[in-house]
């Protein structure tokens, strides 16, 4: 999705809070390195908080002007909502 309603619920189910592991104007990059395609953007989870929080402001500025998606395990009757999520560049989706 690119929705930014769908992804701040999800992250409120989840307890997902916004973050980086790259330095932008809020502060400096994380010492953590991440795979993840150059995207930049990351959640800090209850109990593992590893990158720099940022406010979702930003983090919806970064995703929307980098033409981002956010991929997700959609919720399945019965069953906690899954924590799993990639977020990729829309080019590689439509390509697919």
């Amino acid at each position: 999705t690119r929705d930014h309603e769908i992804i701040r619920a999800w992250a409120s189910e989840v307890g997902a809070e916004p973050a980086t592991g790259e330095a932008t104007q809020s502060g400096p990059a994380s010492a953590l390195k991440v795979a993840d395609g150059g995207t930049g953007l990351r959640f800090n989870f209850p109990g593992v908080s590893p990158f720099r929080a940022i406010s979702w402001d930003e983090w919806l500025d970064h995703f929307t002007s980098h033409d981002l998606t956010f991929v997700y395990d959609d919720a399945q009757p019965g069953r906690p909502t899954s924590a799993r999520y990639r977020i990729v560049p829309a080019s590689e989706l439509s390509s697919r």
